[in-house]
């Protein structure tokens, strides 16, 4: 990954970008010592203009973003992070610093709710209820809720097609979650489907 530092006087902008969501994070700049620091550590480091200091995003307040993918634009002067946020990303505690009206992507969010839910279960939670009745439940109930759509789609109002079809989507990611799937995966099998038809 070349970048030419030389062009902006040692500083490029730096975009952040949730890589679940694909939400803009935050921007931030980068020296070529905060680009080598971020490449070895695998956590985002900045070059602070205010602190004329390295600044690694979370360093007092754990909410580190870790690198998942780097890239360069094709003038060589800008840096796209993906990164996997750990708690809120601006320092108002909102989840972006471009502090957007709604989670444009919760649905991707929620898939990473889920995975918490396997990873760390809890008697209390909805998702450990389910999972503990296994995979011919979890199916079923996205079975149901398919159902359900369809005829809140044919015979009832607006809202209730909306939750139904909340309730359907929510079965079927905990499903994919049960076959060991991801949203990705579909996407990746649509985007297919649809080039295969160009």
């Amino acid at each position: 990954m070349t970048i030419d530092f030389d062009k902006t006087q040692g500083l490029v902008p730096v975009i952040i970008q949730d890589v679940q969501t694909l939400e803009v994070l935050m921007l931030g700049y980068m020296n070529q010592e905060a680009r080598d620091k971020t490449e070895t550590e695998g956590k985002v480091t900045f070059f602070s203009r205010t602190k004329n200091r390295l600044w690694t995003k979370g360093e007092e307040s754990g909410n580190f973003l870790f690198v998942k993918e780097m890239h360069v634009d094709c003038d060589n002067d800008t840096i796209l992070i993906k990164a996997s946020p750990v708690g809120p990303t601006c320092h108002t505690g909102s989840r972006s610093c471009f502090n957007t009206n709604y989670n444009q992507n919760f649905i991707f969010e929620l898939e990473k709710i889920i995975g918490d839910r396997y990873d760390n279960p809890s008697e209390e939670s909805y998702i450990n209820k389910l999972r503990k009745k296994g995979l011919n439940k979890i199916a079923q109930k996205v079975g149901e809720e398919g159902v359900e759509t369809v005829i809140a789609a044919l015979a009832e109002t607006d809202i209730d097609f909306i939750n139904e079809s909340s309730d359907l989507m929510f079965h079927l990611l905990v499903l994919l979650k049960e076959k060991g799937k991801t949203l990705a995966d579909i996407g990746t099998n649509l985007e297919g489907r649809h080039l295969k038809k160009l």
